[in-house]
């Protein structure tokens, strides 16, 4: 996507103490994932050849949730936190050997866009400083430019009135040749009143060294930074008005927009039609033409064109629905495929479970597929009827086009046409009824 070769380094050590919190201010959720994660799926989209996060503060946890989200991502430790510039020295011997652009992001600022990063990527300037208009510059860093680019920043407390009157003003975000980072991070020093090594060094090193220094700008709303509870809220309000608004764009049909929540990684067809409070988490995919009904959950699963899920239902991850299946009320599904027209009505569960087409799953069956230990699969053949209130205790298997009786504890393997009844034999005893609610009013009566 660029001319050079690009990597990425994600700052993600400090603690977030505004937060109020125990864990690590990158690990709180906006849109269903670490805040890590947008930096990091955002960066991906430049097909970088190498990605590090730096980890401190919990970098256990950090480095575990990191694993997850983006496997080739490495792990750099800064053990204390001594400014930015410190941050990236961890993270360079990582990046031994590799020539290219570093761009600098920062895992508590999750909207930078994917525009954004390639035009800091492809700059042809040595340094790229990443800016912008601000409504409200308050203490932000202001970028002091000229007819040669980006000639310095100013901090806050060392502006005068006309430089604190300029509204472009630093996000923190960079980009550098790494050639560049290796030759001027060793000369940063800390004389600062927090004794720390501050990245907003680089280009003014740079500078004074006749290499090029620019600034991309990008819109304010890009460079949101968390830093408490609140604006971690503000956030995912603004990240779900934006995801509601493109599937919106996408031909999506959302019943009540307002009441339906989003995961980064959500993806709908279009033409599937979204019911009112309807939340999904992680790893999502509805095809389309499908229908998720009001009052569903979904996570980890897929919906294939046709099918109908809810009201009421919860798929969790693993839950594979093919086409035209219908998942009603009350219907749970976990880490099982459902072939094409298969129907839950109401009132089931079906975990670690194989169901073949065009099958009925009657009210409230169960696979029993726990044992306190360890789980166990149940195979359902195509064209079976599985009649309502059925415990299938796993492993079980119930052939094609076969039935079991309402009621049935199968704990065995049923063949392909057979009929298998696992109940009590009924006794009935005329009267008893009678007499017993008589014995039992006249004690209470004593």
């Amino acid at each position: 996507m660029t001319e050079k070769p690009v990597a990425l380094i994600v700052l993600a050590a400090g603690q977030g103490s505004r937060m109020q919190s125990d864990l690590p201010k990158v690990l709180h959720r906006l849109g269903g994932v670490p805040l890590v994660g947008h930096a990091l799926a955002t960066g991906r989209l430049l097909e970088p050849e190498e990605v590090i996060v730096v980890a401190g503060h919990g970098a256990e946890a950090v480095a575990k949730a990191v694993a997850k989200l983006d496997p080739e991502a490495r792990i750099a430790l800064q053990e204390e936190q001594l400014g930015t510039a410190h941050a990236v020295r961890q993270a360079m011997p990582l990046l031994e050997g590799f020539e290219g652009r570093v761009i600098v992001l920062y895992g508590d600022t999750p909207f930078i866009g994917e525009e954004t990063l390639a035009n800091l990527a492809s700059h042809a300037a040595d340094v790229v400083v990443l800016g912008f208009e601000a409504a409200d510059p308050g203490r932000y860093g202001r970028l002091v430019t000229g007819p040669e680019g980006l000639e310095r920043i100013v901090e806050y407390k060392d502006a005068d009135e006309a430089t604190r009157a300029i509204r472009l003003v630093n996000s923190g975000v960079l980009a550098a040749d790494a050639a560049l980072l290796r030759e001027f991070l060793p000369r940063i020093g800390n004389r600062n009143a927090a004794g720390e090594y501050y990245l907003t060094d680089i280009p003014e090193l740079a500078r004074a060294a006749g290499h090029r220094v620019e600034v991309v700008t990008c819109d304010e709303s890009e460079t949101l930074g968390i830093n408490t509870r609140a604006e971690l809220a503000q956030a995912e309000a603004a990240f779900q008005a934006r995801a509601r608004a493109r599937a919106l764009e996408d031909g999506v049909t959302l019943s009540d927009p307002a009441t339906v929540w989003f995961a980064l990684d959500t993806c709908i067809g279009r033409d599937a039609v979204i019911g009112q409070n309807v939340v999904f988490g992680p790893g999502v995919t509805v095809e389309s033409g499908a229908e998720i009904l009001p009052f569903c959950h979904l996570e980890g699963c897929h919906v294939s064109a046709g099918a109908t899920v809810g009201p009421f239902a919860r798929l969790r991850p693993g839950a594979e629905l093919g086409g035209d299946v219908h998942v009603g009320n009350f219907v749970e599904i976990k880490n099982a495929v459902l072939d094409e027209g298969v129907k839950v009505g109401h009132l089931t569960y079906l975990g670690d479970a194989h169901v073949g087409e065009a099958t009925n799953i009657g009210a409230g069956t169960i696979t029993c597929n726990y044992d306190g230990v360890g789980k166990h699969r149940t195979e359902i053949g195509a064209h079976a009827f599985i009649g309502s209130d059925t415990m299938l205790v796993a492993p079980v298997r119930v052939g094609a086009r076969a039935m079991t009786g309402s009621g049935s504890v199968i704990t065995q393997d049923v063949p392909d046409d057979a009929l298998a009844l696992g109940r009590a034999r009924q006794i009935t005893k005329p009267g008893l009824a009678t007499r017993l609610m008589q014995a039992l009013r006249q004690k209470k009566g004593n």
